[in-house]
């Protein structure tokens, strides 16, 4: 027996009740011991301190549908969630809290620091998990895990060891980007770069020997403090004699060489380039060819040092930048000063200018990690989803720099590096020393800085399944099936954790990486809170449900396209989960008498109306499978909608209905019960992965056997059900029952009248067709009856349409308006003109003639064919009623 369903559907309070529920059971928990075919997606975990986006709404909607999905069809599909330690964003969080209370982390120390920190995540740091609850993500919840965790910690630190003793890990002066608000190091990745207006400073330094002078030009004039070069390109003929020569730095009581280097560009500016090894990557490279001295101008709170001279020690950067352009010009070394835009790096976090910096830093070498994961991606053991970003990710990949990993921060994996204070010795271990090992002294000082979070983030597809110990998670579910990720984020951390899974694991992390496009406002502008254009998932959530907010995701996740969201097609598709609802219940109402084994096993169909959404559904169902296996989600939303309601709707449950009410007999009565019940249980399962919650209320009320929808079987195909005769003849029936509410609608006709029809048929294939469904034809197109005719007969007072070649007559008014149907027939003759001039003009292109596939070539024939028949009634129908 059926449970009744409410008048309307409460997204809220089914999502509360069906989530629970599901979570209650253990639905979306893994298990590492089945023989199931295992199917596995690491979420990207977002930051500790972060709250739903629209990105991740988009990212982990996708990643559920492509779960959900494998799940019904019988895989072991794991979703491991968990959250990212996030250092430099989450300092900031609490080191803002602490300012607010009056203090700060030097006040506290690092120990405590470090508690504040932690009890500010066991406080605030699963919000945004919660609010993936709300979304309808089917996590395994049970696995959850964090990447400062004591099983991710021990993997980090065991990462770290290995590629330390191999020598992938080393530690060097290297110019680092510094930001001088968050004090630490950021790698080239975290620099945003933005255009800004500046100026171009040109100064002149003069030869010691005063025999000329090389004009330089810099954005940044304080660094020529630190400047210990001018270079020009050995063929430049203008500085040949001065090669050699000495020039006076000015400014400071310093003399500096002009050397020759092939990175002075000889068609740039004056073609010699000042060189500041100490605050600038390129000019260290030079300082190393040349064995230049580096001296460090700026400190790392972005104020000159003693380096600079008294003139300017102490003073901000941009305050010595003032005061030494003013010193320039009165000294007579200012040349000129340009306007210039130019690109500015910026702290990803904080937005201060960085400043490059001549720093101790730890660094991996990449080169050799970066080959292997080059290869992985050039055999296809990797596939990057849309393939143009496989391009993007050689090209990093090829240029790849050493990656600067350690950070001046507290929160964070702390660098497992100890040093002995008695005898210098260096220790690097996974576990804590006690002694050192080479004097035993235990006077040890571990090093201060901790690792870029990026690090432990390359781990995750495996640190979070129990590296380095091997589980039988591992066993079972790595390397992991898929990866759904943003662009933006291909190096921060696709790259890394492609290179640490090949190098610790021995095989990539991932077979597949999806990456989508942005989510943008209705107008296509990126969502920022500068514009006030920013969209809360949670606030469209609460307003129309978490099922009309994902299959709005879903049905604009068109493969490399941007979304536009607005709210007026979130609220569109919350009318398709109306409809779904209402059409549920009335299918619902004849269940009565149905089973579940009925719904699984229904018996053959003889009704050409049952037939026919059979062999739909069976294309349908095909259909979805490959549109999700393909990542084409647009098209998965695309074909359910469109199946649901205007062909199950709009026709079947039409059609359908002399038999749901006993018109036809109690045996067309059950087959059509069972139809119409088989293929609404079928659709929901096709549906669940998009819509989870409302297919959940519906199917829990269809005589269904099982728990709960999500661990049903998702469909099959049914080659057996396909029926190409019954597609061909309601095609056919659909198409005039269409032709002729069109031509009541332009004629006038009230649905309350009823006017007799004439099919004017040549082809008796057609007029078979049409005479077997008469009287379906009749009730749908409102007809007192109709009248079959193999040519036209002459009839001023009929209106006429063309379709599929044949002519449909209906009797018009008595006052027919001769110049109005005139004026209707000469529009649908222009259409068909337009129609006809397309096909005709792809029939004689010799390019489409070779490269489209020969069935493609042929349905445009058969189009063209249809279309000059079509021309030749309008036509005739033209004469007759002008004459």
């Amino acid at each position: 027996m059926t449970k009744e369903m409410p008048k309307h559907f409460d997204p809220i309070g089914s999502e509360k009740h069906w989530y629970a529920d599901w979570i209650k059971n253990g639905y979306f928990h893994a298990d590492e011991c089945s023989d199931r075919v295992p199917y596995s997606i690491v979420i990207p975990p977002p930051n500790v301190t972060g709250s739903l986006h629209m990105g991740h709404a988009l990212n982990n909607t996708l990643q559920d549908v492509l779960i959900r999905y494998k799940r019904m069809a019988g895989h072991e599909a794991l979703w491991m969630p968990g959250t990212d330690h996030a250092g430099i964003a989450t300092q900031n969080v609490v080191e803002k809290q602490l300012a607010s209370m009056g203090t700060d982390r030097h006040a506290l120390g690092r120990e405590k620091f470090i508690e504040n920190v932690w009890e500010w995540k066991e406080k605030y740091g699963g919000v945004i998990l919660q609010q993936l609850h709300r979304l309808g993500s089917s996590c395994d919840w049970e696995r959850e895990r964090f990447t400062m965790d004591d099983g991710l910690s021990i993997a980090v630190r065991e990462v770290f060891v290995r590629l330390y003793h191999e020598g992938l890990i080393y530690q060097g002066d290297y110019i680092i980007n510094w930001c001088p608000r968050c004090h630490t190091a950021l790698s080239d990745l975290e620099v945003e770069h933005h255009d800004r207006k500046g100026h171009l400073y040109h100064i002149r330094y003069p030869a010691v020997d005063g025999s000329g002078e090389v004009v330089v030009a810099t954005t940044r004039p304080e660094t020529m403090l630190g400047d210990t070069a001018v270079a020009v390109n050995p063929a430049d003929e203008r500085y040949r004699s001065f090669i050699g020569k000495s020039f006076h730095l000015p400014m400071t009581r310093r003399d500096i060489p002009l050397i020759a280097d092939d990175y002075s560009d000889m068609e740039f500016g004056t073609g010699a380039v000042k060189v500041t090894p100490a605050h600038d990557p390129n000019d260290f490279e030079i300082g190393e060819r040349h064995d230049l001295p580096k001296m460090v101008v700026i400190s790392m709170d972005g104020t000159m040092t003693h380096e600079a001279g008294e003139r300017y020690e102490g003073m901000d950067r941009y305050e010595c930048r003032q005061k030494l352009i003013e010193d320039l010009r009165e000294g007579g070394y200012l040349v000129k000063v340009e306007d210039y835009d130019h690109a500015v790096g910026q702290c990803y976090r904080c937005q201060t200018v960085i400043e490059p910096i001549l720093s101790l830093q730890w660094f991996v070498r990449m080169k050799e990690l970066a080959q292997p994961a080059i290869e992985a991606v050039k055999d296809g053991r990797i596939s990057i989803i849309p393939g143009n970003w496989e391009k993007t990710y050689f090209e990093w990949m090829y240029n790849i720099r050493d990656w600067c990993i350690s950070r001046q921060i507290w929160w964070g994996h702390r660098i497992p590096v100890w040093k002995c204070g008695d005898c210098g010795e260096v220790i690097v271990q996974v576990e804590e020393p006690k002694t050192c090992p080479e004097c035993s002294s235990s006077d040890l000082h571990q090093e201060e800085d901790v690792l870029d979070t990026w690090f432990s983030s390359a781990l995750w597809p495996f640190s979070t399944m129990g590296w380095p110990q091997e589980t039988d998670a591992l066993k079972k579910f790595y390397p992991t099936s898929c990866l759904v990720t943003g662009f933006d984020i291909l190096f921060f951390w696709v790259a890394r954790m492609i290179m640490m899974g090949i190098k610790f694991m021995g095989d990539v992390p991932f077979k597949e990486v999806y990456i989508h496009a942005l989510v943008r406002d209705s107008e296509g502008h990126k969502m920022s809170k500068s514009r006030g254009n920013v969209i809360d998932p949670l606030v469209v959530i609460d307003q129309y449900g978490a099922d009309a907010f994902r299959f709005t995701l879903t049905a604009f996740a068109a493969m490399g396209r941007d979304i536009k969201l607005a709210g007026d097609r979130i609220e569109g598709y919350r009318n398709f989960i109306n409809k779904i609802w209402n059409a549920s219940k009335l299918v619902l109402s004849y269940l009565e008498e149905v089973s579940g084994e009925d719904l699984i096993s229904p018996p053959d169909a003889g009704e050409i109306h049952n037939r026919w959404i059979r062999s739909r559904l069976a294309t349908v169902i095909a259909q979805t499978r490959e549109s999700i296996e393909g990542y084409r989600f647009n098209d998965t939303a695309h074909i359910l909608y469109q199946f649901f309601w205007h062909e199950y709707c709009d026709w079947y449950l039409e059609l359908a209905k002399p038999s749901l009410y006993g018109d036809k007999g109690e045996s067309a009565l059950h087959e059509t019960a069972v139809t119409a019940g088989m293929v609404l249980d079928n659709f929901l399962r096709l549906l669940h992965p998009v819509m989870p919650f409302v297919t959940e209320e519906i199917w829990q009320r269809l005589p269904s056997e099982g728990a709960s929808i999500m661990i049903a079987p998702y469909p099959e195909a049914m080659p057996d059900d396909a029926d190409e005769k019954a597609e061909e003849i309601m095609n056919v029936v659909m198409d005039f029952i269409t032709t002729i509410r069109n031509l009541r609608t332009e004629l006038g006709i009230p649905p309350s009248t009823r006017v007799q029809a004439t099919f004017v048929c040549p082809d008796s294939g057609i007029a078979e067709m049409l005479d077997g469904s008469s009287a379906d034809i009749i009730r749908l197109a409102r007809l007192s009856d109709i009248r079959f005719a193999k040519k036209r007969e002459v009839d001023a007072g009929l209106s006429a349409a063309v379709v599929r070649g044949q002519e449909v007559l209906i009797s018009a008014a008595d006052d027919l308006d001769r110049g109005a149907e005139s004026e209707r027939l000469s529009r649908e003759l222009a259409k068909v003109n337009v129609e006809l001039a397309k096909v005709e003009k792809k029939l004689v292109n010799p390019q489409f003639l070779d490269k489209a596939p020969d069935e493609v070539v042929q349905k445009n024939k058969d189009l063209l064919e249809e279309l000059v028949a079509q021309k030749g009634k309008l036509q005739e129908n033209l004469e007759r009623l002008n004459d």
